[in-house]
């Protein structure tokens, strides 16, 4: 009689399949002592920094502004800024800024230095919808642009330190500003910034011209781009968790830095773009023609998300800038803007490869059904429901594949007592067994792999789904029923302390998924018990399915609390649908007693010819039990 509780072996399995899990998750978070060490190495690489600063003569300090015909002031400067002394004899050498903006983006740009203090999103708020608080990408010195300026005398000037002078000019309904770094009326570094209307893409040109006698051409000069970013969304270690450097590099190429712990680098070449990329906005600086080499670097900012609440992660990217004809000339772009698979992939720029949707066929599945049919039906319906609608469509489209997975397992089962009979004839020749097994799966037309095969083609589009909701900007700061957000997890109650892996809060959908996924398992887990008799040798899938059917509920509801509520959503409606399918399959379309009838049939039947793998199959297992019996006779 076969047993129906779980033997002590079994509950030791599950203990120890769990604990497992447990400790992986575990391994994975930093410890205190490993906090407080990351802290203290960041204060003291600040205190380094500050302190190299602090002795580095070389480097000039922040000039002052020579009054008109002070040439005493004048030769002061000289000193320090060398042929740069020019810039700051000029009106603009002074604290001072200028706005250019769009329907999409505002840009505040600074006389010291040249680049963007400030860029804000003006079509998304913060953090919660509602919130007043725009999307600022930058700003409050969270960033800054240098070059390391190489001069003929021997100097090392930094431009972020130096004044610039700005012109803004309107050709058609462009507008272009113009920043020069002047050494003469006519010897400048500029910066050139051309803003197009309703566009978040910014033109970005470095030229020099003249300045072949100020700067030296001897080796490249290095471009230093730094940034921190900002939180901007629900839950900071969300958005944290998709915070990375990605860049594209020779043919068209692409990759990222990892996106956890400190001193993350990589040395790329032949870089065609950078990005700065946080969950659902981008920061990316393109070139059209590609930097030679790179030095990218990543410092998480998030050891303990309790306390680490205002910015995720600290990049720098550094690149050379080289000479060509004694001056340099780079076109280049910023793009400050969301992080949206559709939008980025209109540029023609490959940007869209930042965007985490898979590799391999997941992101095939991804860009070519998921991406598509999400965004025809959020086109015209709330999201919330499109949710629904898109899952009820998969699912269909996959009803078929389910079908054949439930009449295999349905035939399995009519063939159980047989395959049991067999199993208890040769128990003492294993071989044999399985010989006997696989004539009888010929002779009566059964294919016991049918039933993975189906299982298997369904994986990728799992998989797919749990690529495709993270990643979808659609969903941001969208609500459906009780989700305020339907990008970040849905919240109906804050608990008053934290458990570990799980958090301070309870997510509702998540709850429902873990119980359709339970009713579901625990639906299927008897017709697979069922038809798949165990094999000598093997683990007990029996045993093992009874303790998936709560293994599995109880990882969905601790991993999912904290995730997006839409994959959450997904996997609710996705569990419920097969329930509903694999009800209307038993009950109303498989018939045991139609199938027996036509198994009996195809026995009588000759059988039908095996495949190359049917033969090579058994030709091993010949082969083995060959050589088994030219060792007993040894």
């Amino acid at each position: 009689m076969e047993e129906k509780k779980l033997d002590f072996n079994s509950i030791i399995g599950f203990v120890l399949i769990f604990g497992i899990l447990i400790w992986i998750m575990f391994q994975n978070q930093p410890s205190d002592k490993e906090i407080a060490a990351e802290k203290a190495k960041k204060e003291l690489v600040a205190k380094q920094e500050a302190q190299a600063k602090a002795k580095d003569t070389k480097t000039a300090a922040l000039p002052v502004a020579a009054a008109p015909g002070d040439t005493l002031q004048l030769a002061q400067l000289q000193k320090t800024l060398g042929g740069f002394a020019y810039s700051a004899t000029l009106p603009s050498a002074k604290e001072s800024f200028t706005t250019i903006e769009n329907e999409k983006l505002k840009l505040r740009i600074a006389n010291k230095g040249g680049y963007i203090v400030e860029a804000t999103l003006k079509e998304f708020e913060k953090i919660k919808k509602g919130s007043g608080q725009l999307v600022e990408l930058i700003k409050d010195n969270n960033a800054s642009l240098n070059i390391q300026l190489l001069t003929t005398d021997n100097r090392t000037l930094n431009s972020k330190d130096l004044f610039f002078e700005p012109t803004l000019a309107k050709i058609g309904e462009d507008q272009i500003l113009t920043m020069r770094l002047k050494a003469g009326a006519n010897e400048f570094l500029e910066y050139k910034y051309i803003l197009k209307p309703n566009d978040y893409l910014v033109g970005f040109d470095i030229r020099s011209q003249g300045l072949n006698k100020v700067i030296s051409s001897a080796k490249p000069l290095d471009l230093v781009w730094d940034l921190k970013t900002f939180r901007n969304e629900k839950s900071v270690a969300y958005e944290n968790r998709y915070t990375q450097i990605d860049y594209q590099y020779g043919e068209e190429k692409t990759n990222n830095v990892s996106n956890h712990g400190q001193g993350k680098e990589e040395k790329p070449e032949k870089l065609s773009y950078i990005a700065f990329k946080q969950h659902f906005f981008t920061t990316i600086l393109s070139t059209d023609k590609p930097f030679e080499t790179s030095h990218l670097q990543s410092d998480d900012l998030v050891l303990d998300e309790k306390v680490d609440t205002i910015a995720t992660k600290k990049f720098r990217a550094t690149v050379p800038l080289a000479f060509s004809n004694g001056e340099i000339d780079y076109k280049m772009s910023w793009y400050f803007g969301p992080s949206d698979y559709k939008l980025l992939k209109s540029y023609d720029k490959n940007f869209e490869k930042i965007i985490p949707l898979g590799w391999g066929i997941f992101g095939w599945i991804n860009k070519l059904i998921f991406v598509p049919l999400f965004g025809f039906l959020a086109s015209f319906i709330p999201y919330g429901i499109a949710i629904i609608v898109f899952t009820i469509l998969i699912k269909l489209a996959m009803s078929p594949i389910t079908y054949k997975s439930f009449l295999s397992q349905a035939k399995m089962k009519v063939l159980r007592p047989e395959i049991t009979e067999l199993g208890e004839k040769f128990k003492k020749d294993p071989m044999k067994k399985q010989q006997e097994t696989m004539k009888l799966y010929n002779k009566a037309g059964v294919n016991p792999m049918a039933g993975c095969i189906p299982a298997l083609i369904q994986l990728p589009f799992m998989y797919a789904s749990f690529q495709f909701f993270p990643a979808a900007f659609e969903l941001r700061q969208k609500s459906f029923l009780w989700a305020d957000d339907l990008s970040s997890f849905d919240s109906i109650a804050k608990l008053p302390f934290n458990i570990p892996f799980y958090g301070d809060h309870i997510s509702l959908f998540p709850i429902l998924a873990a119980v359709a996924i339970f009713f579901y398992m625990k639906m299927t887990s008897g017709d697979q018990q069922m038809a798949a008799p165990q094999q000598e040798g093997m683990p007990d899938m029996a045993k093992m399915m009874k303790i998936m059917i709560y293994v599995s509920p109880l990882m969905m509801l601790i991993f999912f609390n904290s995730y997006g509520a839409g994959l959450s959503l997904y996997n609710f409606i996705s569990n419920l649908i097969t329930i509903g399918i694999m009800f209307v399959i038993k009950n109303y379309i498989v018939d045991n007693d139609k199938i027996h009838a036509q198994i009996q049939e195809n026995k009588l039947k000759e059988p039908k010819k095996q495949s190359k793998f049917q033969q090579r199959l058994q030709e091993v297992m010949e082969q083995q039990e060959a050589a088994k019996k030219q060792n007993k006779k040894k």
